[in-house]
């Protein structure tokens, strides 16, 4: 078989994309597609797919749509018996799929968490299970997962997100060990930080929680850019940019400091929002419109002189809280 480290080049490749309808995922499949790679689509809603696929086949690749919820064990079967269906093995899997819910722990219904946790973790796990055990039978393949900086760091008033994230990091560590003895098989970790995504819009919400997409919210076409390039040079973790990488490098310096403190701004915000609605978002159905990549339309600016400012800032603004205290 082809060692794909050495190879630049993903023309040809079959890639399964999970939670590829909007946001990231379909940032990833359009950088795929690009790329020439023939692609297995996966989501929930059908519509979403249907559009995704049909913008890869303009590039003239080779491009399926599978309706899947991750959360359930035979439905992920699904997708890597259709994956295999296409060429007969499986060169790239992204773990992308994800759902959040923010609010106070005890008013955000206990259903809503449980299906954050089988999304997430249980979302990841399955897709590990059917890659791995595919890898190791044709001995060779990457599996990509999306994880983010809730890796590392808890989002304010998301516990069960946080730990479905701190859940996939750890169980995603254990398998690189895992699979250390194996050359040509690879598991790459992304923790980018907050996307200019549709992923902001489609959250649950409740207790008040109201977060608009702030101007240094990441671009998540960098981010399925970061997903190429470690396809083509495979990485065990990377940030997809400076900032997911400043954020995390600066929690580490003041975790007590930095949650306290963000926790404040959030409650207060929860606080003075009149319109307590609340929604389920797409944690218990599919995803609905905005179907998309971006949340917001992007903005474009001199990435060096704000990323090298943000980083500043926030460093600063850390030293002083812990200064004050």
């Amino acid at each position: 078989m082809e060692d794909i480290e050495k190879h630049s080049s993903l023309e040809g490749k079959i890639v399964v994309i999970t939670g590829a309808s909007s946001g990231v995922g379909r940032a990833a499949a359009e950088a795929f597609a690009r790329e020439g790679c023939n692609l297995v689509i996966t989501a929930r809603g059908k519509k979403g797919i249907d559009e995704v696929v049909d913008y890869c086949r303009t590039l003239n690749v080779k491009a399926v749509g599978i309706p899947a919820d991750m959360s359930i064990a035979e439905d992920v079967e699904k997708v890597a018996a259709g994956a295999l269906a296409i060429g007969g093995k499986i060169d790239i899997w992204v773990n992308n799929a994800g759902v959040m819910a923010s609010g106070k722990f005890e008013e955000i219904p206990l259903e809503i968490h449980q299906q954050v946790l089988k999304t997430n973790l249980f979302g990841y796990m399955h897709g590990a299970y059917n890659a791995i055990k595919i890898f190791k039978e044709q001995n060779e393949g990457i599996l990509i997962n999306n994880i983010s900086i809730g890796g590392f760091m808890p989002a304010p008033y998301s516990a069960v997100y946080s730990a479905s994230k701190y859940g996939i990091r750890g169980m995603m560590e254990c398998l690189q060990g895992e699979i250390s003895n194996r050359k040509h098989i690879h598991i790459c970790n992304l923790y980018p930080q907050l996307q200019n995504s549709t992923g902001n819009l489609h959250s649950a919400k409740y207790s008040g929680f109201k977060m608009t997409i702030p101007s240094i919210a990441s671009d998540p076409r960098e981010t399925a850019a970061k997903m190429v390039e470690v396809a083509k040079h495979p990485k065990k973790d990377s940030f997809p940019d400076f900032k997911a990488s400043a954020i995390t490098k600066t929690y580490k310096l003041f975790p007590k400091t930095i949650m306290n403190t963000a926790s404040a701004v959030v409650r207060t915000k929860m606080k003075l929002n009149k319109e307590k609605e609340e929604t389920s978002g797409n944690v218990l159905k599919y995803s609905q419109e905005p179907l998309r990549v971006y949340g917001k339309p992007p903005v474009k600016t001199t990435n060096n002189y704000r990323l090298a400012l943000f980083a500043g800032i926030g460093i600063t603004l850390g030293l002083l809280l812990v200064i004050k205290k």
